[in-house]
């Protein structure tokens, strides 16, 4: 079947879909006493890496719109600067802790349009907690328990859509809170903390992994999320366009502009990611 590049609902279905059985091949392996590689960045990598992009691949090739993978070949800038559309994805974020075996490890999945993501979709395989939004749409979660319901048997998408409720969930916390990462912490977070503690007196901290950061904020758990150092673009590019249609920010530090993306360099500067007052 082809599809329209614009048909955003055709589009977001497609993605659902493929993180879903993406998150089914992970959970396969993690469950195997599986081998961990080191890539050339000294990065880990598994098998379960490899099969989630193939899996995602597969699936978003009905779209006639390229994809750009982590664990994939990586287009030549020259060739996919002309690109209106692609989609970035990280087939398996937060491969340190699927090797932990902790749980705190999503697929992400987004679309880019000119630059900015469009739809965004975090599936947490462990969890079951689905993720999605679209540009003018919303941000929308669907627990795990219901996941885990629906997929037990054949999958019915419109009855998981069905289910999905918009973001923020609740009243952001009283005491203001930041979200950190678990692999990634540095002196220069511990500052931002610092520095939030002196204007809001108290600060609460959670750590966790991957883009589960992006979608607490979403949710109305914490108020921001801010990271210094190397992230790629399949590590932001859905928790941007989860946040963003959730009402919030992600604030490059460097141009003080929105991150933007299928840039000629695909490492992102620091930036912030938090909900606007």
């Amino acid at each position: 079947m082809k599809s329209d590049p614009l048909n955003i609902p055709y589009l977001l279905r497609l993605a659902i879909e493929a993180s879903l059985q993406a998150g089914s091949e992970i959970l396969k392996i993690y469950e195997t006493d599986f081998a961990v590689e080191l890539k050339s960045d000294k990065s880990p990598v598994t098998k379960a890496d490899r099969m989630a992009s193939d899996c995602i691949i597969r699936f978003l090739k009905e779209s006639n719109i390229e994809v750009l993978s982590e664990e994939d070949t990586l287009f030549d800038y020259q060739l996919r600067k002309n690109w209106k559309h692609i989609w970035i994805i990280d087939p398996l974020d937060g491969t340190r802790e699927f090797v932990k075996r902790n749980g705190e490890f999503t697929v992400n999945i987004a679309l880019i349009e000119d630059g900015q993501p469009i739809i965004g979709v975090i599936y947490s395989p462990v969890s079951r907690n689905l993720y999605f939004s679209s540009r003018e749409s919303g941000s929308f979660k669907v627990n795990g328990h219901d996941v885990l319901q629906l997929t037990n048997e054949k999958l019915d998408l419109d009855k998981l859509i069905a289910l999905a409720r918009q973001m923020p969930l609740q009243n952001f916390p009283s005491k203001y809170t930041v979200v950190a990462s678990r692999s990634h912490l540095s002196t220069m977070i511990n500052e931002r903390i610092n520095k939030a503690k002196l204007e809001y007196n108290e600060v609460d901290v959670i750590n966790t992994g991957s883009s589960i950061k992006f979608c607490l904020i979403a949710e109305g758990l914490a108020h921001e999320y801010p990271r210094f150092g190397n992230t790629m673009e399949w590590d932001t590019a859905a928790g941007q366009c989860i946040i963003e249609q959730a009402g919030g920010k992600v604030i490059d530090l460097v141009t003080n502009e929105r991150l933007s993306y299928n840039r000629e360099n695909l490492c992102n500067n620091s930036f912030i990611a938090f909900w606007k007052n």
